[in-house]
């Protein structure tokens, strides 16, 4: 039973209502299933790993990409034919009709972040019990990471519309949470014991953008709905915070300096997709290579530590081999430290499938095989430079007799680890190491 078992193990006492759980997708899905669990767990509920011991499953899916479709269609019908009743929520449950043709004895079938939807069907084909037990559930509510990080969703939806995306049609436009709300939360989790905060969005540069930044209230303090002035609230609850999903706004210049003064990590996920000016005006982004080049450059002159994070398409319609190369140079010259890359794949609804001169699977794939050698070498390169450096990580766990962990460079899951090699330390716990050797993308390290 794979897809209940790496999704939710909780353990619970016993009670006469058990729900399984199936959480698929990227953080901001991750957000909404920890969302539903926590409403979940605050009206007695009891999550199951089981699907033998579930009265329903939830089935929280992706919709993004084809893969995505196919693995969420594949949960779903693992959950019926294992336990039969099931209730669909998430991003392809936009596509109610996919979902009810294929599998016409679902109960229900729910939008992403359609929380009260969710507990609605819930409620209606398993009443929850009389006597909920609320002090069962912890402040910060119920997570799927492990204890010493989360994801912390400060808005949904997107007001762009990129022509390879569907998310504006299956999340809707932007909607910012309140920033009392915001940090109200990341304090529950500060006084949980969790380490680092990872905040996420779809467009996190856009943060209050559709509120037109209107003033909040956070611990008795006014203070306007923007990203900055989130970042230094944030900055000042003692966690690792970590910026994911920036769209390079001329405002995201003003979170450097709060990195080179270690309020918040110096670390800059900016999802760049491209660096040919004709194929990003093709997707629809809203920013140039040359330019960029030019603001990472100034970012690493305010601070040098900057790690800076992107992910990049290749094989987009009408990609030229020149304008490919056009990428590759860009990279040789802003050299960045992590990487992540797609093969261009034609999503259902995006606009970006009407567009002429596909380019073929084949020239797609050695493509992308020239780009992840290159940047490769790129980042053992810049790993080479930290040898016999001391830094602070975090450790995440504990293999073959070395502990895991990451430094401020790493995310979880995306970017590389740190190999401490002579000790097993505490799990979630920070660490003073110094840094012995280094591969393509994870560094050796003994303790300081």
């Amino acid at each position: 039973m794979s897809d209940l078992d790496k999704a939710v193990t909780i353990a619970t006492p016993e009670d006469t209502k058990n729900v399984g759980f199936v959480s698929l997708g990227c953080p901001k899905a991750l957000v909404d299933s920890e969302r539903i669990l926590t409403q979940m767990r605050s009206e007695g509920y009891n999550i199951s790993n089981s699907y033998d011991n579930a009265d329903l499953v939830v089935v929280n899916t992706c919709g993004f990409i084809d893969s995505a479709i196919e693995e969420s269609m594949d949960a779903i019908n693992e959950a019926m034919n294992e336990n039969g009743k099931v209730i669909v929520t998430g991003c392809l449950g936009k596509e109610s009709d996919m979902i009810t043709d294929a599998f016409p004895e679902v109960l229900a079938v729910t939008g992403p972040h359609a929380y009260e939807e969710v507990m609605t069907a819930l409620h209606d084909h398993c009443p929850p019990p009389h006597d909920p037990h609320l002090d069962l559930l912890p402040p910060q509510g119920i997570k799927l990471t492990p204890k010493h990080y989360a994801y912390l969703k400060i808005s949904e939806g997107c007001n762009h519309r990129c022509s390879f995306c569907i998310i504006p049609h299956l999340r809707g436009d932007l909607v910012s949470r309140p920033i009392g709300e915001v940090l109200s939360e990341a304090q529950n989790l500060a006084n949980a014991g969790v380490r680092e905060l990872l905040v996420v969005s779809q467009d996190t540069s856009a943060y209050g953008v559709d509120t037109k930044y209107q003033t909040g209230f956070w611990d008795g303090k006014p203070l306007k709905s923007n990203l900055q002035t989130l970042a230094e609230a944030l900055g000042e609850m003692g966690m690792w915070i970590r910026m994911h999903y920036v769209y390079p706004y001329p405002h995201v210049d003003k979170l450097i300096p709060l990195m080179a003064k270690n309020k918040i990590l110096p670390y800059l996920d900016i999802p760049m997709q491209h660096a040919s000016p004709r194929i990003l005006k093709l997707m629809k982004r809203p920013a140039k290579s040359a330019r960029m080049l030019e603001r990472i450059n100034a970012w690493r002159e305010i601070c040098p530590q900057i790690t800076i994070r992107s992910t990049f398409i290749v094989g987009f319609p009408g990609e030229t081999e020149a304008e490919f190369q056009e990428l590759l140079d860009f990279l040789k010259q802003a050299r960045i430290n992590r990487l992540g890359c797609f093969m261009y794949s034609p999503v259902d609804g995006a606009t970006a499938n009407d567009l002429p001169n596909s380019v073929h699977e084949e020239i797609k794939q050695e493509r992308y095989d020239r780009l992840m050698t290159l940047q490769a070498e790129i980042s053992a390169e810049l790993l080479q430079e930290k040898i016999g450096q001391t830094m602070t990580v975090l450790v995440d766990g504990h293999q073959d007799g070395n502990s895991i962990a990451r430094s401020a460079a790493d995310a979880p899951e995306i970017d590389g680890a740190v190999i401490i090699t002579d000790q097993q330390l505490p799990v979630g716990e920070f660490a003073q190491v110094l840094i012995t050797d280094a591969d393509q993308y994870d560094l050796i390290a003994s303790v300081a």
